[in-house]
Order: structure tokens, then C-alpha cells, then sequence
């Protein structure tokens, strides 16, 4: 028996049998293979693409969200003085002839100016496209050009504790009064407890902020970022302290309903620091009153997206910003707040 006898009987099979694939099988494989890795290749590109846009959408959107959540709450309660809601009936307000009767301020809280935590009768106020405060914005460069500025007065909704340094109000229902040491304001009657009476007060810190844009962030340098100026307390004294808010905010407008005629209906809607609102301008109008206020805010993504090219012309407000023509990606929205105790 021969040698290719012997290996067939020993295998079941002949040389021939076990021939391999031939070339043309191979790249048959190799082009159908390659066709299926490159689509594979480009589903995923498509999906990890997909997510970049969304996640920063989500961004961009999460962003507007918590900064408009933050300064709505100031501005929906602004004119809040406790038990009551008349700025013009706290003893120690700013008044025409005397920024702070009660000589209850300091280098700190007067650096934004002598009335800017005293000036009570007006629980709104602001500038329109450009940062006026006296103390300075922070960030190296400064505030956003073209963005208004608006500081919002009020008290803290809950009764807080008496404590020495901080600015409070002691109100009842007929007036209030503003200390900073730490005891009820004589005249004031402090509430019995389970024996309430009409005229028991309530002791309530004040809130002061002015909101702006400042160009550069502190969290995130070269991103612009709303941020804001606080009326707090820190060593047993009332100090302003800088605090950066929200990064990513590029632009914020501001526009206030007013009522003219106290019939508590809007008549107009005016700029900050419009002559109507501006004590001392020959248009002032002494009874002019805020009852809403309307916002924008214009938010730009942390990171540039590659492939996108903004070419949208933004203009909130009274502002055309024009086509920034880069590659972050921007968001505006805009909310209108009814001030909840303008008609009080």
C-alpha cells in the first residue's frame, strides 16, 4: 500500500480534502469584513457624537435653569419686609437728605455705595447695559460689557435669630425697623409664645444682592459667569462679599413692568436706571411702581463643539449682541416675574 493510501485509511481523509481556502475566498472575507468594521466604525462615531451634542445641550440647559431659578427668587420677592411689604415704612431706610439714618453702615457695605443696603423704598433698581456699582466687579476682565446690572432688596421669608453684626428687620404688621445689634428695636413687642397678639413683631435678616456678568470665572477661567454682590456678615460685622453664581452665563437684560397711576396695572416697560425710576431726573415719577419684571439671559457652553458655528444674532432684550460666529454653543431664554408683593 502506498504512502497517500496509508494517510487516507490513517485520517479518513485525502491530501485533496484538506486543501485550505483559496485567495479569492480571502478577499471575498476581507472586503465584506472591512465593509462591516467601517460601518460599525461610523454607528459609533454618529452615537458618540450624538451624546457629545446632548450632554452639552443638557448643559447649556442646566445652566439657564439654576441661574434663572437663582435670581427669580430675588426678584419674585423683592419688597418683602416680613409682616409687612411698605419699604417706606422701615425706620432707618435711605432717605433723601440721609443715606443711613441710623449710621448702621461701614466701609464694607458703603463701598457699593451709601444707600445700596439702606435704600429701601426701592427693592429694585438697576443699570442698563453696563456695570455702575462703586465696588468694583471681579474677574480679570472686569464685567461683560453690554450687560445690565440689577440689585434686588428684601428679607429672608423665614423668622430668623437676633444676631449681633448682621443687618435686620424687626417688623409687625404698622412698620419695621432696621438694627445690626443683635437686640429687638425698642418699641417693637416680641411675640409670647402660643399667645399671639396684633401687634407682635418678627425679627428678619435683609437681603441685598446686585446681579451681574463678569467676563472671566473664577471656577473656570475664560468663561464668562453670573455672578453677584451679597450683603452678609463675617467677624460680628456686615460685609459685601463677591460671589460667583453660575459659570457659562454670557449676558443677562432686564426690562421692569411699572405702573405710573397706582392703579396696580403695567403701563409701561422701561429699562434699569430709566429717568421714570431715577429720583432727581426731571422725568421722575414719585409714584411709580415695579410689579414684574422681565429677564434674558443668553448662556454659552463651557467648551467649543467641533463642527458647529453659532451664526445666530442673538438680541435680548434692548441689546443687539450680533453673530458671535464660533463654535460654543449658546442658549437664550427669558422669563417674566410678577413681583409678589407689588400690589400690596
Amino acid at each position: 500500500m502506498n504512502a497517500v493510501m496509508k494517510l487516507k485509511y490513517a485520517t479518513g481523509t485525502s491530501p485533496r480534502d484538506q486543501a485550505g481556502v483559496t485567495l479569492v475566498e480571502i478577499m471575498v472575507a476581507l472586503a465584506i469584513g472591512s465593509f462591516l468594521m467601517i460601518g460599525a466604525i461610523q454607528v459609533y462615531n454618529q452615537s458618540r457624537q450624538a451624546y457629545v451634542i446632548n450632554e452639552s445641550i443638557a448643559r447649556v440647559q442646566e445652566t439657564a435653569q439654576f441661574a434663572m431659578d437663582t435670581v427669580e427668587a430675588d426678584l419674585r420677592l423683592a419688597s418683602n419686609w416680613g409682616l409687612q411689604s411698605r419699604g417706606t415704612a422701615i425706620v432707618g431706610r435711605s432717605l433723601a437728605a440721609n443715606a443711613d439714618p441710623l449710621g448702621l453702615g461701614n466701609a464694607s457695605v458703603n463701598s457699593c455705595g451709601n444707600t445700596w443696603a439702606f435704600n429701601l423704598g426701592r427693592p429694585l433698581e438697576g443699570s442698563n447695559n453696563n456695570y455702575a456699582l462703586p465696588c468694583a466687579a471681579v474677574g480679570v476682565g472686569g464685567a461683560q460689557p453690554n450687560s445690565d446690572v440689577v440689585t434686588t432688596r428684601r428679607a429672608t421669608v423665614a423668622v430668623m435669630p437676633l444676631e449681633a453684626g448682621r443687618l435686620q428687620i424687626q417688623s409687625n404688621r404698622v412698620q419695621g425697623q432696621l438694627f445690626n445689634n443683635g437686640a429687638v428695636p425698642a418699641g417693637f413687642q416680641v411675640p409670647v409664645p402660643e399667645l399671639p397678639a396684633p401687634g407682635d413683631s418678627e425679627t428678619h435678616n435683609l437681603l441685598v444682592n446686585a446681579y451681574y456678568v463678569a467676563a472671566d470665572s473664577d471656577l473656570i477661567p475664560g468663561v464668562p459667569t453670573l455672578r453677584r454682590k451679597m450683603l452678609s456678615v463675617a467677624g460680628g460685622a456686615a460685609v459685601i462679599q463677591d460671589q460667583e453664581v453660575a459659570p457659562g452665563v454670557e449676558n443677562m437684560q432686564l426690562q421692569f413692568g411699572v405702573d405710573v397711576d397706582a392703579d396696580n396695572t403695567i403701563d409701561r416697560y422701561v429699562d434699569p436706571g430709566n429717568p421714570i425710576l431715577t429720583p432727581g431726573d426731571p422725568a421722575f415719577i414719585a409714584g411709580a411702581k415695579i410689579i414684574t419684571a422681565r429677564i434674558w439671559l443668553l448662556i454659552r457652553s463651557i467648551s467649543p463643539e467641533v463642527g458647529l458655528n453659532d451664526t445666530t444674532n442673538y438680541a435680548p432684550g434692548d441689546i443687539v449682541l450680533g453673530v458671535p460666529t464660533d463654535s460654543f454653543r449658546r442658549l437664550q431664554v427669558s422669563k417674566t416675574i410678577l413681583l409678589r408683593n407689588a400690589r400690596s
